[in-house]
């Protein structure tokens, strides 16, 4: 009974995140959801959405440039990259977070808008928001991450120490062949990435 409850409070939580989001001024997303309204969203909110998503984008960019330099010259040698906004609520045992991102295709420089959710088991309380930047390193790792979608099963934590300190990919965890990943927070880059029970697909509603 009381981890049903716990479940409900989640739910009624992230359907406040954006209101919540607000005590992070350093998210542009923090207005997403409202401009996006019930059924099908018009075409100015929609346009609102994809300038909001892209503010996030290069604002997370810098930080991260700023951060860990050597990111810099791994993101201009990739064949793309995607950067997410998420925003995560996590009550005694049962939590879960949404977010929003874009991938860029730096060869023909589209633009894939993209949703993630995961859901979090074990003990503990609390807010989280966090920028993660995706980088591929070749074509067919990021068509598949734009057309197959991704999902993390029962990995737990990844080890953010790709390639060494000091070079190209420092600070970014390896997820899978050609593809590397940092996890930016309030305090920088994380050394550790929780990516178990997570879901990235396309998002219907800005596309």
């Amino acid at each position: 009974m009381s981890r049903s409850l716990a479940l409900i409070a989640v739910v009624l939580w992230l359907g406040s995140a954006p209101s919540a989001a607000q005590l992070f001024s350093w998210d542009p997303l923090k207005d997403v959801e409202s401009a996006l309204p019930q059924g099908v969203p018009n075409e100015g909110k929609i346009i609102q959405a994809r300038v909001q998503v892209r503010e996030m984008a290069q604002d997370a960019l810098a930080t991260l440039y700023e951060t860990a330099p050597t990111a810099h010259r791994a993101v201009e040698r990739a064949a793309g990259y995607a950067v997410f906004s998420t925003f995560g609520i996590k009550l005694f045992f049962a939590g879960g977070t949404t977010g929003k991102g874009l991938v860029v295709n730096k060869r023909t420089s589209r633009q894939t808008f993209m949703k993630m959710v995961q859901v979090q088991g074990g003990l503990g309380f609390g807010v989280n928001q966090n920028r993660l930047i995706f980088v591929f390193t070749n074509e067919q790792a990021l068509r598949n991450f734009v057309d197959q979608g991704w999902e993390f099963g029962g990995q737990a934590n990844l080890s953010a120490m790709a390639g060494g300190q000091g070079t190209m990919f420092s600070g970014a965890a390896a997820v899978s062949p050609g593809v590397y990943l940092y996890q930016l927070t309030e305090t920088g880059l994380s050394a550790t990435i929780t990516v178990s029970g997570t879901r990235y697909f396309k998002d219907p509603d800005v596309n």
